[in-house]
């Protein structure tokens, strides 16, 4: 029996339309839509956001390019956050992916087989995972100069501590080193830059999280509920107990609700304290969760739900990565191919 996962297409197209204000007048706001939108499907987020306004997307890979160009027709823009790899000559060529170049030898490399068509250029400000430093961004400012690049953009490393100093210095470090790069538009905020105000805006905000209902962007509408259908109810008395290793002993007659669902599926292991909801009541989960079943102790509910939900608008996604010890993004980009998925606002 599949559990349902409900995912709000008006809710993400309202996020998107909140953070593109946020942004001001004179900004245009793309869309990230990466692992395959955060786990919630591309295929249906991306075109929603597109109808909502939405011109230029990013992925993390030239296959999600790829699969992104079949479903928004030609005129969309659709970067790559990984640049030029070996074997994505086919994805520029044919589906228009435009790479964000990462490093000297990608520059190079695109300059040879691509002049003359769009690319982007990523810098490392003080992040330490992907583009180019000064030196190094220098050492092709000639070939970048004749690419004329579409973008220039970086990648705020604490964008979600508004006071940490590391914002201040890399909005300077990014200003200093985009000055001389030739590109149509320049970008370094995410959803956390969004919210750090205009001077972190420059030409282009690209919100990930923020769409799909996600912290740091405590204005967004929830985006997804998931629901867990009951598969057996039993009942335990005092002394007994339930689930993997016996974790947890009933200490009064309960009633034990077992659902569909489990770390398969993307609900985490790890997640202590947890509870589903009937409604707006909590009811606890009870021993250890297993691959695909999750034990619940329904005893204090007036009947028997046919459905229990672990996302809601009171059980969030943040609120679940919290009792997980994870972050919003693991669950998101966690949840599993068992679920019946049903699209609001299509």
């Amino acid at each position: 029996m599949q559990a349902t996962l409900s995912i709000d297409l008006g809710a993400i197209c309202a996020n998107w339309r909140a953070l593109d204000a946020l942004s001001g007048p004179q900004v245009e706001t793309g869309a990230v839509v990466k692992a395959d939108a955060y786990g919630l499907g591309a295929a249906k987020v991306a075109p929603a956001l597109k109808a909502a306004g939405a011109k230029r997307f990013f992925v993390a890979q030239a296959e999600e390019a790829v699969a992104l160009r079949a479903v928004l027709g030609p005129e969309a823009v659709i970067y790559n956050f990984s640049g030029l790899m070996p074997g994505d000559d086919e994805a520029v060529v044919e589906h228009g992916m435009v790479p964000v170049l990462n490093s000297a030898a990608q520059v190079k490399a695109f300059a040879g087989k691509f002049k003359g068509r769009p690319c982007g250029i990523q810098l490392d400000t003080g992040m330490n995972r992907l583009g180019m430093e000064a030196l190094e961004t220098a050492s092709v400012g000639f070939d970048i100069a004749a690419l004329q690049p579409d973008l220039v953009m970086s990648h705020l490393a604490c964008a979600d501590e508004p006071l940490h100093p590391m914002n201040a210095t890399q909005l300077a470090t990014f200003s200093a080193m985009s000055f001389a790069i030739p590109a149509r538009q320049k970008s370094l905020g995410a959803t956390g830059g969004v919210l750090l105000g205009a001077p972190f805006h420059f030409d282009l905000t690209r919100p990930g999280i923020g769409l799909y209902g996600g912290l740091p962007f405590k204005g967004a509408h929830p985006v997804v509920e998931l629901a867990l259908p009951l598969i057996q109810v039993r009942d335990v008395l005092p002394g007994e107990g339930v689930g993997y290793g016996a974790t947890w002993v009933a200490t009064r007659p309960s009633r034990i609700a077992t659902v569909s669902g489990g770390y398969a599926d993307g609900i985490l292991r790890a997640a202590g304290g947890l509870s589903l909801y009937a409604g707006k009541t909590p009811c606890p989960v009870v021993g250890r969760i297993s691959m695909d079943l999750i034990t619940v102790d329904i005893t204090d509910l007036p009947e028997t739900p046919a459905s229990l939900s672990l996302l809601n608008t009171v059980q969030t996604v943040d609120l679940l990565a919290e009792k997980a010890g994870t972050i919003g993004y693991e669950i998101l980009t966690s949840l599993g191919g068992r679920y019946q998925r049903r699209y609001l606002g299509e």
